[in-house]
């Protein structure tokens, strides 16, 4: 499982260091270095190439005949490229996932158990100032969920 959130940099072309933490858990776990990028939240999703096709087939399960299902299936799935990890442990973040993401120079990668966020350091900090704020309700939610 991912977990943590960690403090990187984006370079001009593109690329984006895997944490240490990160890198080992792909090779110890899913051993081909595929990953799987997306939008989603403002942000982008990394997902193990095992683990995108496990939610490729979870999707593929829904119907189609649902507008919200279809409007999902068009913005998560349509904007998924596949990344592979370099020798120094990077990854290519194209263009139009950068632009999505407004990934320029600080960027943080959190652990998110089965997937990693990739955040601008900005939109990261208002999406944390906004969850501290609302702490009191959102742990409501979730001690209904057992924890």
């Amino acid at each position: 499982m991912f977990r943590g959130r960690f403090e990187h940099t984006i370079d001009s072309k593109g690329r984006v260091s895997l944490p240490s933490k990160f890198r080992e858990i792909l090779k110890e776990k899913y051993d081909d270095g595929r990953l799987i990028v997306t939008t989603f939240d403002n942000c982008l999703v990394i997902y193990p190439y095992k683990e995108w096709i496990a939610l490729e087939e979870k999707a593929s399960a829904l119907s189609m005949l649902k507008k919200e299902v279809k409007a999902f299936v068009r913005l998560f799935f349509s904007g998924a490229t596949e990344c592979t990890i370099d020798k120094l442990g990077r990854i290519l973040i194209p263009p139009p996932l950068r632009n999505y993401a407004l990934l320029e120079k600080e960027v943080i990668m959190a652990g998110m158990l089965k997937k990693i966020e990739l955040w601008s350091k900005d939109r990261w900090d208002e999406v944390i100032i906004n969850a501290q704020e609302n702490f009191d309700s959102i742990s409501d939610i979730i001690s209904d969920f057992g924890l």
